[in-house]
């Protein structure tokens, strides 16, 4: 498990919005969808990126540590700025200017994401 959960925390800290996700999940679709569309809008220096779960032989660790630690074990599982957001209905939620805030939120430091 201490694999999973550094890779964990190196993706959360070094990606500005990290989303974790199974390939065939609607939920995961639209999430991804609309960080597809709002990745151009992010400042330099700002990255997006995804884990597709069901594509890695480590997935299942990956989803077990998200779950043991954030209390989410469905996907995707939603990072912003180092911030545990939730799944697509929480990022969703947050459509418009709430989410829009958050990704023009200062970029957090190594420091900040460890505190």
């Amino acid at each position: 498990m201490s694999g999973a959960k550094q890779l964990v925390q190196k993706e959360i800290e070094d990606n500005f919005v990290m989303v974790f996700s199974k390939s065939y999940c609607p939920y995961c679709a639209a999430t991804k969808k609309l960080f597809s569309e709002l990745e151009p809008t992010l400042e330099d220096g700002k990255t997006y990126n995804v884990i597709e779960l069901d594509q890695r032989d480590d997935g299942s660790d990956i989803q077990n540590y998200i779950a043991q630690t954030y209390g989410q074990r469905t996907v995707p599982q939603v990072f912003i700025n180092g911030d545990f957001i939730g799944g697509n209905s929480d990022v969703q939620a947050l459509k418009g200017k709430k989410l829009n805030d958050l990704l023009k939120a200062p970029k957090k430091t190594a420091a900040e994401h460890k505190a």
